[in-house]
């Protein structure tokens, strides 16, 4: 009798040396990446291959969908811990749909990145109680704190649109400007500005304020980050401008709805 093909581990943390260089990279997981050394002339692309500046220290890193495909490039020695999690282990914890998930990139929740850390000791933990534990914990925690793409979004047929959006995303906290999305999409600004709002129903300034409204609001109620930091990591480095837009887009200032929540 032919012997039973073994099941994938719910969780799989593998931790990489590699050398200067990088280069493409498909997940078929879930995956936290975290970077144990600095890379200031890090380069990313997700889902187009032109990579941008995208600079991460040790300890930041990046939570991206099942079946992103892109690019890594670095200048200097690398070490690198991906936890995987499957697809399965996410459904138990409510998480439908790994591949629909809003890419991070840069900075991480400080307990997402413990759990993840963690990760690598727990898979060889002798418990098997304890392991199982752990991981769940750690899926529960990313079901609970990322975010998913619109349904909108997710129905996108256009690829060009589709890298727009991911760009979009992967870059909240920067300065994003609609000739830099024209250039994802490989479109001229006008067309690009047009089939933008065709899709989405709104102009692509209107979508990055609404997305970094969206995200400003799940880090005030996720995490205890100071609002002036929640306002940095979605884009303004005026607090009080953020606070109007916040206000704006949400009914309330982001200090009550951090209380309300």
């Amino acid at each position: 009798m032919a012997a039973s093909k073994a099941k994938p581990a719910p969780v799989d943390a593998t931790r990489l040396e590699t050398p200067a260089g990088g280069g493409a990279f498909a997940l078929d997981r879930l995956t936290v990446g975290i970077f144990l050394t600095d890379q200031p002339e890090h380069r990313f692309a997700l889902g187009t291959d032109r990579p941008s500046a995208q600079p991460l220290m040790a300890n930041q890193g990046f939570v991206l969908p099942a079946g992103a495909q892109g690019l890594c490039l670095y200048d200097n020695d690398h070490s690198f811990l991906a936890v995987g999690l499957e697809d399965r282990l996410l459904r138990e914890v409510g998480l439908e749909g790994a591949d629909t998930i809003a890419p991070q990139i840069g900075t991480l929740d400080p307990l997402l990145l413990q759990m993840s850390l963690n990760a690598s000791a727990v898979g060889d933990a002798p418990n098997a109680l304890y392991r199982e534990t752990m991981q769940r914990a750690l899926a529960a925690h990313i079901a609970q704190t990322v975010q998913t793409l619109a349904p909108d979004v997710q129905a996108l047929d256009d690829a060009r649109l589709r890298r727009a959006v991911a760009y979009i995303h992967d870059h909240l906290g920067e300065d994003v400007s609609l000739e830099v999305l024209s250039g994802e999409a490989a479109m001229s600004a006008y067309h690009f500005a047009r089939a933008f709002k065709a899709a989405l129903g709104q102009s692509p300034l209107q979508y990055v304020i609404a997305e970094r409204m969206r995200v400003a609001g799940a880090l005030l109620t996720s995490t205890q980050l100071p609002i002036g930091d929640v306002a940095l990591r979605v884009g303004y480095e005026d607090t009080s401008r953020f606070g109007k837009h916040f206000k704006r887009a949400m009914g309330v200032t982001p200090a009550v709805y951090r209380a309300g929540r």
